[in-house]
């Protein structure tokens, strides 16, 4: 008997609250405007300080030549042997550039100490790179060697990842990359012992070159 008169108590409740006008629901958010304030200042800037922040090493060149002295004193001071490159045009200009570089797979995984590689764009908000699998290598060149160095320009910095990714559209239209990554400086984890270890899972070291190519 008192389970009966407590259901009906129940049911009451519900048939009253079902009766009653819906209660007031916020406006639907508009997704398309933007979660953070521009960026005022030179995305240059920015963007280094946020990429030497994630731990990158990053690394201003004026101009292509000036890319080429600096990768020539870098492998050099860093006792770089083995430096794999398989982007053609990198290929083509390193040849022309007098650096040597591995341009062949053959024992990549035993001598697997530096890569150079292109990105897509480098996002200023995060200091990330923008990386894809359309690129020579995939990820491999990316992943394996404990140095990952990556040539990039000015020209490729946009503010958001939203920018970068309408970028990967436009370039790629219907052939869009299978993988799109992005890369926010050299691997760690903490998850044992709450230790940080750098080159867990990846390169301990990501080297940025950036070749300004803006006008002045």
């Amino acid at each position: 008997m008192y389970e009966a008169k407590t259901k009906e108590i129940v049911l009451r409740r519900v048939r009253e609250a079902l009766a009653m006008s819906a209660p007031f629901l916020p406006p639907t958010p508009d997704f398309t405007s933007p979660l953070h304030e521009p960026i005022s200042e030179d995305m240059t800037v920015q963007f280094a300080e946020n990429f030497i922040r994630n731990s990158g090493t990053f690394v201003y060149c004026e101009n292509e030549e000036s890319f080429f002295d600096q990768l020539y004193v870098f492998k050099k001071e860093q006792q770089i042997d083995h430096l794999f490159v398989w982007n053609k045009n990198l290929q083509h200009i390193l040849y022309h550039a007098g650096i040597e570089y591995t341009g062949d797979e053959e024992k990549f995984l035993t001598n697997a100490q530096a890569s150079l590689t292109t990105c897509e764009s480098l996002v200023t908000r995060t200091g990330s790179l923008l990386v894809s699998s359309a690129n020579a290598g995939g990820r491999r060149l990316n992943i394996y060697p404990e140095v990952s160095l990556v040539v990039a320009k000015a020209s490729q910095l946009v503010p958001d990842i939203k920018d970068g990714l309408q970028k990967l559209r436009d370039k790629y239209k219907t052939g869009f990359p299978s993988m799109v990554s992005l890369v926010s400086g050299p691997s760690r984890t903490a998850d044992i012992e709450k230790t940080l270890v750098m080159g867990a899972h990846g390169p301990k070291q990501l080297v940025l070159f950036l070749i300004d190519d803006l006008p002045h």
